[in-house]
């Protein structure tokens, strides 16, 4: 008797074991609940609509994969980096921003290097991913390349051959009593007399002061020739400066031949000059008894993804297809912005588009905009001056000793 209540003690026992194991190997209905990610994208208020058709079309192709939750919230690209820097665990997982930021930004912790590094690379223009990294170290998907500035010119005043340099320019512009205009009230694009003469300005490793040596009095080129040759420009009755909404009434109202400026006029160029709209690479000007290339600046927009993400792998698949190759010619499609990935901007599209063109070209003689905030006000007031022919007669190295020292100021 007792046997048989021992064995059948035993079977009960292994029944509920059984059960038991087979009752774990279940999931639980947690387990089956697609995952949850919700993100949030910062871009440009004028970017809306596209921004959003790149948002559906990430959710269609991750279909299935998650639930998704994606809102695109307006952000200035250029103030990104403080409103992020405001409450990091607050901020978009995805943003939109300007390269210049990019080292303020990577020091905060703010955004981690790229996984994939190579890969963005190698799909990118060589200055674009340059304008993404810090040192060697990938921080960010390149967007466009397009923040820069070149020539715009009238095919019907200037010829081709004329406007390879600026004296060509500037005798083709004053014969027809017109003007070639340039914003010399601008550091941004005074830099282009200084760019390629081997005079140097950039960050110090502080990031935030500024290295100098626009003032030189040695070398091939030195700081006095920079100025006496603007100043021969100034002098020239094809010339004139003007800021940037200046040049647009000029080209509108036949007053001015050519200029310099970047691919957010290129409507209203091509609006008012028609078949006649021309855009080319910046000339080479006389300097010290030479022809010097003219450089320019040159910025991208890039996209961070938020090292405080709660999603940082969708985001950064995110941030990918923001600016895959695809996405990038739609943006050029849609806001005609210039690619900064290597295949869209070898394009037959983007060859057809003059100003885009011109800058890629330009592209060549251009720098990353990397300097602290002390450079633009000196630079403005020394420009002004040569601009208004030296009004006051002060030496032209002092002027040139004074600008250095505000730049390289603490």
């Amino acid at each position: 008797m007792k046997k048989r209540i021992y064995l059948l003690f035993l079977t009960v026992l292994c029944a509920a074991s059984f059960t038991g194991c087979k009752a774990s190997e279940k999931k639980s209905p947690a387990d089956t609940q697609t995952e949850q990610v919700s993100l949030t994208v910062w871009g440009a208020e004028e970017d809306a609509e596209l921004m959003n058709q790149i948002i559906q079309s990430f959710r269609n192709h991750y279909q299935g994969q998650a639930d998704f939750q994606i809102t695109f919230q307006a952000q200035g690209e250029s103030a990104c980096k403080d409103a992020l820097l405001g409450g990091l665990e607050e901020g978009a997982d995805v943003f939109t921003f300007a390269d210049d930021q990019l080292n303020a930004l990577a020091a905060a912790g703010a955004v981690d290097p790229i996984d994939n590094a190579d890969e963005i690379r190698s799909q990118s223009l060589t200055s674009a991913a340059e304008a993404a990294s810090v040192g060697n170290t990938l921080y960010a998907y390149p967007l466009t390349a397009d923040n820069g500035y070149f020539l715009y010119y009238n095919k019907q005043f200037i010829s081709e051959e004329q406007v390879k340099t600026l004296d060509g320019i500037l005798e083709a512009a004053a014969a027809g009593g017109r003007q070639f205009v340039m914003d010399w009230s601008s550091a941004w694009y005074v830099y282009s007399f200084f760019g390629n003469t081997g005079l140097e300005i950039g960050l110090n490793d502080d990031g935030i002061t500024n290295y100098c040596t626009w003032n030189q009095t040695e070398g091939d080129i030195r700081g006095i020739d920079v100025a006496q040759a603007m100043l021969r420009i100034a002098a020239n009755p094809g010339f004139a400066s003007r800021i940037d909404t200046e040049f647009v009434d000029g080209v509108r109202n036949g007053s001015v031949a050519a200029g310099i400026s970047g691919v957010w006029n290129a409507v209203a160029v091509e609006e008012a000059w028609g078949e006649h709209a021309g855009a080319a690479k910046l000339p080479t000007y006389t300097c010290a008894d030479r022809q010097i290339q003219m450089a320019s600046f040159s910025g991208c927009k890039l996209i961070g993804v938020n090292a405080y993400s709660k999603h940082p792998e969708w985001a950064a698949r995110l941030a990918e297809w923001i600016t895959n190759e695809e996405n990038q010619r739609l943006r050029f499609e849609l806001r005609g912005q210039g690619p900064a990935n290597i295949t869209v901007a070898a394009s037959a599209e983007i060859q057809q588009s003059p100003a885009i063109a011109a800058l890629l070209e330009q592209s060549e003689f251009s720098q990353l905009q990397r300097v602290g905030g002390k450079f633009w006000d000196p630079v403005s007031l020394f420009a002004g001056n040569m601009a208004a022919g030296n009004p006051t007669g002060q030496d032209l190295q002092e002027q040139l000793d004074q600008m250095t020292e505000g730049v390289c100021a603490r």
